[in-house]
């Protein structure tokens, strides 16, 4: 006879398995978020919420998503592998319709065979159902994205909505918020970053639990990677206030555990899912592009409450950290013929106890959407950061978010009249790239001078580019031999050279 997954909690309870009290997770993911928070040291933005939630937090200073890519990244952040590994190789919904394989074992999957209550609030944005089930589900799939994504209200009461249930199980609960995603290709009413929808405004809507802060264009903080103009200032200026609208949401969603008396056994995660949709950022795998915010908070380790770590980590680490939260083993089961799937990520919890020493992270992108095949692979280690351009003869190409913002028509228009553009870059040198990148931090933070053609640089190269492969081949990379060779499984896998002359 089956149990139900409440009798079997009780069950394991009685026997003594169990704390008395369950483990819970929260794990909160901004959209396209970035550092814009006093807890990154932006003094130009309040974000009290986060602020306050750092200090309960170790802060990771060195976190990266896999891929810069909505559904690809909360794809991979939800199984532990990488977008050519779980199949979401670009976005999810309208034409571009990529989907995870039909049997990866995905964490909301193993929880919910775990006797984990499972929810989702806010912006789902991956497939197949039977991939990613949830318990407790309001997402775009049955709600308007705006409400339960930046609504904070609507979600400030799905929350308590999630906790009020009755059920005793200990749950992991995962908040989507929509901002501070750009609204200028899809509700463009609301401004381009949606800073106008619910602040009361004569068809604006109004959401009660939100004071909108308005910021002055002149205050805000450019980052290097963004042209120091008008036109951005006041694209910056809108991002600041949908992002404060998050941070409300987020105090709000810790007062709704606070007061259900479930805060201080609850792991919570903030993070985002690629970088900001700027020129530079969500798309690439540059530093602006998967660079990430990620505060850890266990009520169990006070002790690195407020420090702040220097490892290398990255959202695949995110998986094994939830599963030994909740202590439940990552299953042995292959996608395809008899390849075993491994993860590569870490469990963050050992950091929760001493500073690790980790030093090395991945990154793989193909598509963002379905036109935009621009297959990346790229390994950072320390200061050096390599990056795989397979598709390096064609131009890079340029989303539908980005290319109406007010920053990129801005940037088009003056390099078409020969005017200065106020970017640390040029279009042609961004649309057209070298096949190998390969830059050294500690003397070029921004990525400007590419070593990889440097003879003085090439035992790092190779380096670096053996253990790129090495990945590749662990994670079943299908573009592993990619773009001067065919890789054939038979008798055994190998690159066959296509001599190409590349």
């Amino acid at each position: 006879m089956r149990l139900s997954g409440a009798i079997c909690w009780a069950l394991l309870l009685a026997l003594g398995i169990c704390r008395a009290r369950p483990r819970n997770v929260l794990l909160i993911l901004a959209d396209d978020g970035g550092f814009e928070s006093g807890a990154y040291n932006n003094s130009a933005i309040a974000t009290p919420h986060l602020d306050a939630l750092a200090r309960r937090s170790l802060v990771f200073r060195n976190a990266f998503s896999s891929v810069s890519s909505c559904s690809p990244s909360r794809a991979s952040l939800l199984t532990g592998l990488p977008q050519h590994q779980n199949g979401m190789y670009g976005l999810h919904q309208d034409v571009h319709h990529f989907n995870s394989f039909d049997r990866v074992q995905s964490l909301p999957l193993l929880l919910r065979q775990a006797a984990v209550r499972t929810g989702i609030i806010g912006k789902k944005h991956v497939g197949p159902e039977t991939v990613f089930p949830f318990d407790f589900a309001y997402t775009e799939e049955n709600d308007s994205v705006l409400q339960v994504g930046r609504n904070i209200t609507r979600i400030k009461l799905l929350v308590r909505k999630f906790l009020k249930t009755g059920d005793s199980r200990p749950f992991f609960l995962y908040v989507a918020f929509h901002d501070p995603h750009r609204c200028g290709h899809s509700q463009p009413q609301y401004g381009v970053f949606c800073e106008k929808f619910g602040n009361g405004e004569s068809g604006m809507g109004w959401i009660p639990d939100w004071t909108p802060q308005i910021y002055n264009p002149q205050d805000v903080q450019v980052p290097y990677f963004i042209p120091n103009t008008s036109a951005a200032r006041a694209d910056l200026a809108a991002q600041y206030t949908t992002i404060g609208r998050m941070d409300q949401g987020i105090g709000l969603v810790l007062q709704e555990l606070r007061e259900a008396s479930v805060l201080n056994d609850t792991l919570v995660i903030f993070t985002s899912d690629n970088g900001i949709p700027f020129p530079s950022g969500r798309t690439n795998l540059y530093w602006p592009g998967t660079a990430e915010p990620l505060l850890v908070s266990s009520p169990e380790h006070p002790k690195r409450w407020g420090q702040v770590s220097e490892a290398y980590v990255s959202l695949l680490d995110l998986t094994p950290t939830i599963l030994e939260w909740f202590s439940i083993p990552y299953p042995h089961y292959t996608i395809f013929g008899s390849k075993t799937v491994q993860l590569t990520g870490q469990s963050l919890l050992l950091a929760l106890e001493a500073e690790p020493m980790w030093t090395t992270v991945f990154g793989s992108q193909s598509y963002h959407e379905v036109t935009m095949s621009y297959p990346m692979r790229s390994v950072q280690r320390r200061n050096f950061h390599l990056i795989h351009n397979l598709h390096f003869q064609l131009p890079f190409p340029i989303d539908q978010d980005v290319y109406v913002s007010p920053t990129f028509q801005d940037l088009l228009n003056r390099t078409m009249a020969g005017q200065p553009t106020s970017w640390y870059k040029d279009l042609h040198s961004y649309y057209y790239r070298e096949r190998w990148e390969l830059y050294d931090h500690s003397r070029d933070p921004h990525e400007t001078q590419n070593l990889a053609a440097d003879p003085r640089y090439a035992q790092v190269l190779e380096l670096l580019q053996t253990q790129l492969a090495k990945w590749q081949w662990e994670t079943h990379d299908p573009w592993v031999c990619a773009p001067d060779g065919v890789l054939e499984e038979q008798p055994s896998p190998q690159c066959r050279p296509l001599h190409s002359e590349l």
